[in-house]
């Protein structure tokens, strides 16, 4: 029997498809390596939720044969150290495309129509809040987006459906496929952040989008200027963006992920009101966490029982000795 590790436990259409492999799970509970080795040491295969792993910790795990992740994000999986030792690391593409998307867009709206504040005060008596006219409306504004995947593209259609134009800023899409679509393109993310009045980022996180958006940036964006990141902590530098709320250089900000999670209760940017913090949860829909923890598991269960699947994001892993073995 093969044996399954899982940093926390998923939602229950993915545990019904390890249970109907036969697989013996381990459920640790924690997705750090020092509390999750004990386990890893005999399995064949890891799936981390929340948490990290490196690869001094696979080379502890002989029989490690994969590392799943439910979703796309693998900034938390030393992916190179995987590689070379034959490792595929299965992700789930797409799954949670429409749930991030449509997080995105409920943000955009909250910060535009200033619900948070106007919450607030409401809860206080102050019914006046409404003639404070902080809240605009977007049918006519400019949407930029700063990464042009899946989620990007879902958002786009969303946006230009409630009549807002769309800019796109992504060195890996080119510029006439982006235009072919009715939108802009632009070459510099600058440009994104000086012509919009949202921006939203759709970005992995990685050396070079690390605190991409930083004060500099920000300075850059129009005073009514919503930004909005549902992608990775990180991307946005938090100090700059603290600093860009408490000055109002911008009018407000929405965000889904910190850079550490779970956030601190007394962490600088829950003391505005004119920020949407949420826990990491865009793709925590019913819907999105049954499809990625069921692609998480079915690619999972594949790779320990010696298939190729194709949804991982280093199919040179299946170049390792330990592949063609099995070919």
């Amino acid at each position: 029997m093969g044996k399954i590790v899982i940093s926390h436990r998923l939602h229950d259409d993915g545990m019904v498809v390890l249970e109907k492999a036969g697989l013996q799970v381990a459920i640790t509970n924690s997705g750090e390596p020092e509390d999750m080795l004990p386990e890893l040491k005999d399995a064949d295969g890891v799936i981390i939720r929340i948490g990290h792993i490196d690869k001094a910790t696979m080379e502890q795990c002989p029989k490690l044969k994969v590392i799943a992740r439910p979703g796309i994000g693998v900034d938390n999986v030393d992916v190179q150290g995987a590689t070379e030792l034959g490792i595929p690391v299965v992700i789930a593409p797409g799954a949670n495309t429409r749930s991030v998307a449509e997080q995105s867009m409920a943000m955009m709206f909250a910060c535009a129509k200033d619900m948070l504040h106007s919450d607030c005060e409401m809860r206080k008596g102050n019914f006046g809040v409404r003639s404070s006219y902080k809240a605009y409306e977007l049918f006519g504004k400019t949407l930029g987006l700063v990464g042009y995947g899946h989620i990007g593209n879902v958002f786009a259609k969303m946006a230009t459906g409630i009549g807002m134009k769309v800019l796109v800023y992504d060195p890996f899409i080119k510029p006439e496929a982006v235009e072919a679509q009715g939108y802009g393109y632009r070459q510099d993310v600058h440009d994104i952040l000086k012509e919009a009045d949202v921006v939203s980022i759709h970005t992995p996180l990685t050396t070079k989008t690390k605190n991409m958006i930083g004060e500099q940036e920000l300075r850059m964006m129009k005073p009514t200027g919503i930004i909005i990141n549902c992608a990775r902590g990180g991307i946005v530098d938090e100090i700059a963006l603290d600093k860009a709320l408490t000055e109002h250089w911008i009018h407000s900000a929405g965000t889904d992920v910190v850079v550490h999670e779970p956030i601190d209760p007394n962490d600088p940017l829950f003391k505005h009101n004119n920020i949407i913090v949420t826990p990491h949860m865009a793709g925590q829909t019913r819907e999105a966490a049954s499809r990625v923890a069921t692609m998480a598991a079915e690619g999972a269960v594949a790779i320990v029982n010696g298939q190729k699947w194709d949804k991982v994001c280093n199919p040179q892993a299946y170049e390792h000795a330990r592949w063609q073995k099995k070919s």
